[in-house]
């Protein structure tokens, strides 16, 4: 499980309890993993494996670290977290690198679900060669750094029986990774629609019904949605024979049959595989937007790079993103961004891009009108956006967004600055449009005269409750201006 990110007592850093095995902490900046005697065996797998060493210096996998008895013991001078030791149980403390920004399934686009699900079946598969196994397969297991994912959930390493021909978590892996990308891929329900309502993800059931009776027997839908439906209603559900674990005496053939069962997931996950060169409302809006003539969008580009240029800003955070055209100039001048926007078919074309080009951009779908609120039990589980962002970052850019949450969203102004302000520990680069620019009278569909005071002054007046104005560009020929304001202390 990934930790929280919040601080506050030891019990409410507390982020997997789920896991019988162990707990997650952030404690000052820190991530910290308690173990538990029943985790203890699984543990020790983890931690004698050549395997699982391959894959964490291939940055696979989360660097961890056993602390000594006097490191434990400086932690642990804490009273809360010596009390919250105790209570678990704990037998063991562990320390995991830190992933930069901690992001959730329901925040990924359908191409990052698709990712940390070959990265799972890539481990179940590696991992077999030292006799051991995940005992789970669920995307809350991974983390993203940048574009790639990590695997997060040592606990979830197990011992495997050699003569075990089978895969308990296959059923989590096909409700959680398969069954969302096949509705995201073919009845356009991003994961954000899906996971957020049911963190364990989709039953086969609840695709059938969704499939028209010509889908229902094509592949993948017969193999994947429509012969479990089908084989569900036969199913006693007190029977609990399915759930027994098997042993065959001969260890070549249980491993045979297993290497077949990761493959044929493999192909099953082809064929769901999301798909490139999607179109949406925003996928063209970079080269379609007739506000900008080629030489205001790149009069634009090298007002902001030079900026990011000259600041340096190490961590930044793109609202509104659309296709990465900023966030690539960031990641380039060295920054590690966070890009956020809400259509999944930009945020999928950003993600391909940063790994091909090897750029440190993570894209989530995030719309800041509306973030993505806490989860879990007491929202606690899973912090919300704002909570894991705020004063997370040296530069927030808002580079065509804020005419969309003033008009569409109907957010005041001020509010937005506000926002902006509370995100960035420095800098921030923000885009103002004119109420006579055509997008903007576009969006306000016949209302112009709710913005009629707005202009450039007004905006400006603003900024300076917040932010103190470095330097202004305007587009000559263009009713846009773009600002880069340092945050007033």
């Amino acid at each position: 499980m990934s930790p929280a990110q919040t601080e506050g007592s030891a019990a409410d850093r507390g982020a997997s309890f789920r896991d019988p095995a162990g707990s997650v902490l952030r404690v000052g900046g820190r991530i910290l993993r308690v173990v538990n005697p029943s985790g203890q065996q699984n543990l020790a797998t983890f931690l004698e494996s050549a395997a699982v060493r391959e894959r964490v210096e291939a940055g696979d996998m989360v660097k961890t670290t056993l602390l000594s008895d006097g490191e434990r013991s400086a932690v642990l001078a804490d009273r809360s977290l010596r009390e919250y030791f105790e209570r678990a149980s704990g037998a063991v403390l562990l320390e995991h690198e830190r992933i930069p920004f901690p992001s959730f399934p329901y925040e990924w686009p359908p191409e990052m679900l698709y990712a940390a699900a070959a990265l799972t079946l890539d481990l179940a598969e590696s991992l077999l060669r030292d006799g051991i196994g995940l005992k789970d397969a669920t995307p809350y297991n991974v983390l993203f750094r940048g574009p790639r994912p990590v695997f997060v959930d040592i606990l979830s390493i197990e011992r495997r029986e050699p003569g075990d021909p089978t895969w308990l978590p296959y059923a989590q892996f096909v409700r959680t990774f398969l069954l969302p990308l096949l509705a995201s891929r073919d009845f356009g329900l991003p994961p954000d629609q899906i996971l957020v309502a049911r963190r364990d993800g989709l039953e086969p059931g609840d695709v059938y019904r969704w499939c028209s009776p010509w889908q229902r027997v094509r592949p993948p839908f017969l193999s994947l949605v429509s012969l479990p439906a089908w084989l569900e209603r036969r199913h006693n559900p007190d029977d609990q024979t399915i759930y027994r674990k098997t042993a065959l005496a001969d260890h070549e053939k249980a491993r045979f049959i297993f290497e077949s069962l990761i493959r044929r997931l493999r192909r099953q996950l082809a064929k769901v595989a999301p798909r490139e060169g999607a179109v949406s409302t925003w996928s063209d809006y970079t080269t379609s937007n007739n506000n900008y003539t080629a030489e205001h969008a790149a009069a634009k580009e090298r007002f902001v790079e030079e900026a990011l240029q000259e600041f340096r800003p190490a961590r930044v955070l793109d609202i509104g993103c659309n296709t990465g055209v900023f966030s690539v100039l960031a990641a380039r001048a060295g920054a590690s961004v966070v890009a956020i926007d809400t259509d999944p078919v930009v945020l999928g074309t950003l993600w391909r891009r940063a790994g091909a080009e090897n750029l440190d951009v993570l894209p989530l779908a995030v719309n800041l009108a509306r973030p993505t609120p806490g989860m879990g039990w007491r929202n606690r589980e899973c912090p919300s956006f704002l909570e894991r962002a705020a004063g997370g970052f040296d530069a927030v850019m808002m580079l065509a967004v804020v005419h969309h949450l003033l008009v569409t969203e109907r957010v005041p102004l001020r509010e937005i600055l506000s926002m902006a302000a509370d995100l960035t520990r420095d800098l921030a680069l923000i885009e103002f449009v004119s109420p006579e620019d055509s997008m903007f009278q576009r969006l306000t569909r016949g209302r112009a005269e709710l913005h009629r005071d707005l202009n450039h002054e007004l905006f400006e007046t603003l900024c300076r409750e917040r932010f103190e104005i470095l330097r202004v560009q305007h587009l000559e020929g263009a009713t846009r201006w773009v600002y880069v304001l340092r945050k007033q202390a």
